[in-house]
Parts: structure tokens; sequence; C-alpha cells
């Protein structure tokens, strides 16, 4: 159905990168859900009238908190693909992961209500009545909730949407859910053993994990996480893959919502080329990386020596001292400054984000390291944190 109404409704539907086609998209798959979960809600509700079943009341209203969740999904898409102006220069991409918040707090306000219902069900429970119609709902229901969550994680991974991936998750651990309720009637059918309160207790615990993980996901890119390592896999191929590069360092991603990516990197050219070559090419992948991964890049050029026979063998010298150390990852901007008494070895060390050490105390240690292993020779170290996984 989506291919379809994509086909008719989204010009240019493969261009996944230009923000009106996401925008299309987000909005044809949440209008999409509302429909599809008023639905749901409906039929539930009527089934859970007439069976008197507090499980299936419960998925319900799960359906019509989905239904609620898919109108702030429309409205955060429509929101996050508004054009930068002169408050938010970087745009309002990030609208897109707050909407997610929002559906994530009603999601779990609903977990929470619909657990206290079915604790009181179980404290005073009720007769539920088994039919044919209950029945046949819950099973369409289930099969409503698989579509879904193909649809929302096949649309969801075209346009890079963290939260239609959320949504596919959630409707997936809502036919789980639904499963459960129909379960429990068919216990109570064949074995005459009434346990739609401990159903509604199981569908509630899904409901609240599902919005955990969706709160989860729309958090993190708020909170400043660390890019795809695919993500940095691909920078790297294309920095490296220009033979001026020699080397590559300090990579820092902002992420300023879908398709709003600010990258910076150190590239390490041989000192002794021509500047304005080296520019050249620098500028030539900066445009490579905006073209290809849709982001805006700035590199800062590094010269460094090359083909010196000293440098060479005390760069060597010093790889194998800092590979003794912990959490030392990586070396880069290796000078050497020779004097009359010792050598100053300047040079920058990588070490990951987290660690328990000091900026102070890595230092130290290296320091220490370099004076015991290597005679006459001093560090100057500074410490970097690298902002990738």
């Amino acid at each position: 159905m989506i291919s379809l109404l994509s086909k008719i409704f989204i010009k240019n539907r493969d261009d996944v990168t230009d923000s009106a086609v996401r925008k299309a998209y987000g909005s044809l798959c949440s209008a999409l859900g509302i429909v599809l979960n008023v639905l749901l809600f409906a039929g539930k509700y009527i089934a859970g009238a007439v069976s008197g079943s507090i499980a299936i009341t419960a998925d319900a209203f799960n359906n019509l908190s989905d239904a609620g969740s898919s109108a702030i999904s429309l409205v955060g898409f429509h929101l996050s693909s508004k054009k930068p102006d002169l408050d938010h220069p970087f745009g309002h991409g990030r609208l897109e992961y707050i909407s997610g918040l929002c559906v994530a707090a009603l999601i779990l306000v609903m977990g929470v209500e619909l657990l206290i219902s079915s604790v009181q069900k179980i404290i005073t429970p009720e007769p539920v009545e088994i039919g044919l119609l209950p029945a046949a709902i819950l099973i369409v229901s289930i099969a409503v909730k698989v579509y879904m969550s193909a649809y929302n994680r096949s649309v969801g991974k075209k346009i890079s949407s963290s939260a239609m991936l959320a949504t596919a998750t959630d409707s997936l651990s809502d036919s789980i859910a639904t499963t459960v309720v129909l379960i429990s009637m068919g216990v109570s059918y064949f074995f005459d053993v009434n346990i739609d309160g401990y159903a509604g207790v199981l569908v509630a615990l899904f409901i609240l994990w599902a919005g955990i993980g969706v709160a989860r996901d729309t958090l993190s890119p708020l909170l400043g996480q660390a890019p795809d390592p695919g993500l940095v896999q691909r920078i790297e191929d294309i920095v490296m893959g220009r033979e001026e590069i020699i080397g590559m360092h300090d990579l820092v991603v902002h992420d300023y919502g879908p398709g709003r990516l600010m990258i910076s990197l150190h590239a390490e050219v041989d000192g002794r080329g021509d500047i304005f070559e080296l520019h050249d090419a620098v500028d030539i992948v900066e445009r490579t990386l905006s073209r290809e991964l849709g982001c805006e890049a700035t590199i800062h050029m590094d010269p460094v020596v090359c083909d010196d026979a000293a440098v060479d063998a005390e760069h060597k010298r010093l790889l194998e001292v800092i590979a003794g150390i912990d959490d030392v990852i990586g070396v880069h901007d290796f000078r050497m400054v020779a004097g009359p008494s010792h050598t100053n070895l300047i040079f920058d060390v990588v070490v990951p984000c987290g660690i328990a050490k000091t900026a102070d105390e890595v230092r130290a240690e290296i320091c220490a390291a370099v004076e015991a292993q290597m005679p006459g020779c001093f560090a100057v170290v500074t410490v970097d944190t690298s902002f990738v996984r």
C-alpha cells in the first residue's frame, strides 16, 4: 500500500536526500498510521465491551495512543522540515527527535494507566465472554500491526528516520501484546481459567517497554550520541581516497536532525607539498563529503614531516612505547625538536571518551614511559578525546 501511495503522492520519491521527499514519506506513513490505529481502536474497544475483557480494552487504548503518536510524528515531520532561519541557522531537524520524545511520554503514561487497571482486574476479577467476533478482531489486528511494522521499518531505513524505526518497533511489540491477549482468550475458553487481568498486565508491560525504547532512541541524538560506525568508515574512505592526504584525526560529527550533519576533521598532508595544490585537494574532499553524505564539512589541514629518517625512527620508537599504555588509541601531529641536552617529542594522543583517568594522569603516564624507555627524550603531550566509537 505504501509503495502504491508513494507513487501517487510523492514526486521524486527515490530522492530521499531531499528534505521535501523525507517530509512527504513521513507525513504519508504517519497519516496511514493514524487511520489504521483509529480503526483498530474502534474494533478492539467494541470487542472489549462485548467480552468484558480488560486485556482487550487495554490493547484498544494502546492503539489509540499509537494514533496519537502518529499525529505527533506528523506534526514533527512538518516542523522539522522548516528551512534554517536567523535564530536557528542549523535548521529545525531536531524537532523530529523531540516529537519522538513526546510519543514516548504518551506511550509511558498510557502504559502506567493500563497497568493499574489490569492489577485492579486481578484483585477483583470479572467474567469474560469469549466469542468469535473478539477473536477475529484480534487476529486481524495482529496482521495489521505486523504490516505496519514492516512498512515503517522499510521507510525508516530508506529515509534514515529514527522516529519511524521506533514506530516500527512499537508496532511489532503491539502485535506481540495482542497475541498475548488472544492466548488469554484461548486459555479462558478451553480451560475455563480467567487470566484476563494477568494478560492485561503483560500488555501494559509491553507498552512500557516500547515507550522506554522509543525514549532511548530519540533522546540519544538529542544528548549528542556518537556517530554510526558505518558513517565514520564512509568519511574515512572518502578522505583517505585522496593520495595527497596521508592521515586524518580529530573527527567530530554534529547531528542537527536527519539530513543535517556538520563534520569537522584534521587531514595530514606532506609539509613539503605545494600549498595551493594541497588546499585544492582538501577542498575537493569537502565537496565530495557534502555531495555523498549530504553534510557540511570543514577540514583543517595539518602539514607533517615526511621522509626524514631521524624523525621516522623516533616516531616508530614512540609508537612502540605508546602501544604499552592502556586507553591510548592513536597518536598524531608528531614533531621532533632536537636540543643540546635532550630532544622534545611533541605530539597528540587520542583516548576514548569516558575513561577513568584524567587527561593529566594520561599525560603523566606517557611522559614517564617516554623518559624511561627513550633516554634523552622528553614528551610534550596534548591529550585529545575521541568523539567516535
